[in-house]
């Protein structure tokens, strides 16, 4: 896909999606800062110093630098997110078995944690928001979680809808948003320009130098701030990199640069303002406007966040790391709004279990930071691998990117990690299950693949034996979707030994996962006759990219038209999908946990038919048993 433009209407667009996670991060970062480990950051000039210069300044190394000018460069035809980087690797390790091996690893660890990391943003952020009622009135504070739950329903039932034309809304009113944010600011840094100070990075060193272990814990909360940052990346196939930057480098970062100066500036002021800072910036009379502009801007982040969890579900779907599951496209433009049921309900679960358990922003943040660094480090692994292979990054470039980057972001991983026992296992256990899960489809769909081959045997013998077969030739089309190009399907076996017929015009069709994310249509389809005129026999390849629709009847609509020989009625063409029924082994081959829960999920998966948009009225299935 060709890189998008940069024009103004994609950075408005890009501010409400790519932006709407970390704009939102002054609701909760800096009060999460000085309230960690029961205060143990004291409130004072010097610690406010150095602690909005460190908010400032990773702000700067990992935004800015890490994503918005490097990271965002390495995209696989336009398309980005840890897995869309790890497909890109594959064409530069063809070869390397065991790094190969690794990177895919290290891309299904990314995305478990990305997927951990979507279950904490929305409840953190919708808190937060909701939160700014306590500070209108205390009373209130009972109402928080109530509130809450109340939203975070609303968002996660209107998905299946579509966000269509609301989504068109969340442009401007981000952009709103930062701009108050920013007025906000403002005032307070005319009244103390000293926090200007904080611009200077040696005042983050010198709270490092000075109070190591406060410092240490202080790292813990500032990763909030660039929440979301990961997000970007995977947003970039939407609005492409120049409106990115656009967005980022004329709104986002002045925005949250005006906003933490002013936050510093109140709390050296008025020290008790640290409970809430960004409700505090606002006087009495705007702060339940405020309330209510900032509960908007934290469902726009969530629903961006939402988006990116299916995004990347189906990315690991299509890359065979999880089983087929139900997807719905909720819009028709080209890159579509898709939907996905079974993540949609399981991500509101998790959502609404963590705002009952933790119960606010403050404790919630415990469990926050620990996936996020985590899936920072594994792309910058990935991301150096990249710049090696296919820019020629030496060795000097790399050590400089882990100076000045990696040690920053392994810092914050150490922070984190501290966090592991009092809420941070939380996301890790959510991407240790993701993970696992990925792990043991995969193992089990190798094994599967094996013994299918075994069951259904060459295909060229078959064609090779169907002359001296008793068969009867009907009319008609027949066409069998099959991931084997060497083997037999098991629909046609069953027709022929089974039935005894064969159709006149038969098409074996494979769709083959490339590792791009579209593939242009003149190279999506290859025809292969595979047998004389006389039997009618053809092999179709539909190669797919990983954020193509996979519409197996579209794509032979379109090769009929590029390819002669497929002179076929498709229009009452008959679809054989050859069902396999799972039986556990009779010999253990591996432990037997691990088959029960492969079974379970192949037995879960969406149907093929939906998955490839065959109509069901011409869709007959044959089955047959295989024993793992």
């Amino acid at each position: 896909m060709a890189a998008k433009g940069g024009s103004p209407l994609l950075a408005l667009g890009a501010l409400g999606v790519v932006f709407g996670d970390i704009g939102t991060s002054p609701l909760y970062a800096l009060h999460t800062a000085f309230s960690m480990e029961h205060n143990a950051v004291e409130v004072d000039t010097h610690n406010v110093y150095g602690v909005i210069s460190m908010v400032l300044w990773t702000i700067t190394v990992i935004v800015t630098v890490k994503y918005v000018l490097l990271v965002t460069r390495a995209d696989n035809d336009g398309q980005g997110g840890i897995l869309a980087l790890v497909a890109l690797l594959r064409r530069y390790l063809k070869g390397r078995h065991r790094l190969g091996m690794l990177v895919t690893v290290c891309g299904m660890i990314g995305a478990a944690l990305f997927i951990g990391d979507a279950v904490i943003t929305p409840a953190i952020s919708v808190l937060s928001a909701v939160e700014g009622m306590a500070v209108v009135s205390p009373g209130l504070h009972h109402y928080v979680v109530p509130v809450a739950i109340v939203v975070l329903s609303a968002l996660f039932l209107i998905q299946p809808f579509g966000t269509g034309k609301v989504g068109r809304a969340f442009g401007p009113i981000m952009l709103a948003w930062f701009i108050t944010m920013a007025v906000l600011g403002v005032p307070q840094i005319v009244a103390h320009p000293a926090i200007l100070a904080s611009l200077s990075p040696h005042w983050a060193l010198s709270l490092l130098l000075r109070e190591p272990l406060e410092a240490f814990i202080l790292m813990g909360a500032i990763v909030l701030t660039v929440t979301g940052a990961e997000a970007l990346y995977a947003d970039l196939g939407h609005f492409g990199a120049t409106a990115i930057r656009s967005a980022w480098f004329w709104v986002a970062m002045p925005s949250l640069m005006v906003v933490y100066l002013g936050q510093g500036a109140l709390v050296i002021s008025h020290p008790a303002a640290v409970s809430n800072p960004l409700f505090h910036l606002a006087p009495p009379s705007l702060q339940i406007p405020l309330v209510v502009f900032a509960t908007v801007a934290t469902i726009i982040a969530s629903q961006a966040v939402i988006s990116g969890a299916f995004a990347v579900i189906r990315q690991a779907v299509r890359l065979n790391l999880l089983p087929r599951m139900t997807v719905r496209h909720t819009s028709t433009s080209e890159e579509g709004q898709i939907y996905l049921p079974l993540v949609n309900a399981l991500i509101y679960c998790g959502v609404v279990a963590l705002i009952l358990i933790f119960r606010s922003s403050e404790r919630l943040a415990e469990a926050y930071g620990l996936a996020v660094t985590g899936t920072l480090v594994l792309e910058s692994l990935l991301f150096l691998l990249f710049a090696h292979l296919a820019w020629g990054w030496r060795w000097r470039a790399v050590g400089c990117y882990v100076l000045a980057i990696g040690s920053l972001e392994l810092l914050l991983l150490a922070a984190n990690s501290t966090k592991i026992f009092v809420g941070g296992w939380l996301p890790i256990g959510m991407a240790g299950l993701i993970f696992l899960l990925m792990v043991i489809w995969r193992r089990g769909s190798r094994r599967l693949l094996k013994r299918r081959g075994e069951l259904e045997g060459m295909l060229p013998e078959f064609i090779a034996a169907l002359p001296e077969r008793n068969i009867r030739r009907i009319a008609g089309t027949a066409v069998y979707t099959h991931p084997n190009p060497e083997t037999t399907p098991l629909a046609l076996v069953r027709c022929v030994e089974d039935f005894h017929v064969l159709h006149e015009h038969v098409l074996i069709v494979r769709l083959v996962a490339m590792n791009v994310p579209h593939v242009p249509p003149v190279e999506r389809i290859s025809v292969d006759n595979l047998s004389s005129i006389r039997e009618g026999i053809v092999h179709v390849t539909v190669r797919a990219g990983f954020a193509d629709d996979q519409d197996i009847p579209a794509n032979l609509r379109y090769g009929l038209s590029q390819h002669p020989e497929l002179d076929v009625d498709l229009d009452s063409a008959l679809y054989f999908l050859s069902v396999l029924t799972l039986r556990p082994a009779e010999v253990r081959h591996w432990n037997q946990w691990h088959q029960r829960l492969f079974l379970s999920m192949d037995r879960n998966q969406a149907k093929r038919t939906e998955a490839f948009h065959l109509p069901p009225r011409q869709t007959v299935v044959l089955g047959s048993e295989l024993h793992l």
